[in-house]
């Protein structure tokens, strides 16, 4: 048994509907049918449901990802000021000239290093897990030597 329903579209999803029925043969009615029995049926909602959890799932870790690099980050920065400004004794005025000729050398050295460094992909973030691995490996093979 089939019922007749009216409604409206905008002029280019009909545009869109006419020119797939040519192509494919078929009967313009035939493709909105086609179109909200796939829109209704509970296997493509339950499907765009868990793909839409994958989606947020996969953003929850990259967002997570991101906090824990910026944090690294923060920390890493705040550890080197820190350090930078326990340690570097004041200059005297003669000497900051060259001091600072010596500054632009290594910060123009830091920059092409650290730009030679994006380009290959390399991330000093994603180095830090395996240095704190290898420390570990290497603090426990000394202590099983000193244990001999």
């Amino acid at each position: 048994m089939r019922d007749r329903l009216n409604l409206t579209l905008p002029v280019e999803m009909i545009t869109r509907i006419s020119e797939l029925s040519e192509r494919k043969k078929i009967s313009r009615s035939a493709i909105v049918e086609a179109a909200v029995a796939s829109f209704l049926s509970p296997d493509a909602a339950d499907r765009r449901e868990a793909a839409f959890t994958r989606r947020m799932d996969r953003l929850s870790r990259q967002a997570q990802r991101i906090e824990r690099d910026l944090g690294v980050t923060a920390e890493t920065l705040a550890l080197f000021v820190r350090f930078w400004l326990t340690i570097t004794p004041p200059l005297p005025g003669d000497a900051q000239a060259a001091a600072q000729i010596k500054g632009r050398e290594r910060f123009e050295g830091f920059v092409e290093t650290l730009g030679k460094r994006l380009q290959k992909g390399q991330s000093f973030l994603r180095e830090i897990p395996d240095d704190i691995a290898g420390r570990l490996r290497d603090d426990h093979d000394e202590s099983l030597q000193e244990d001999r």
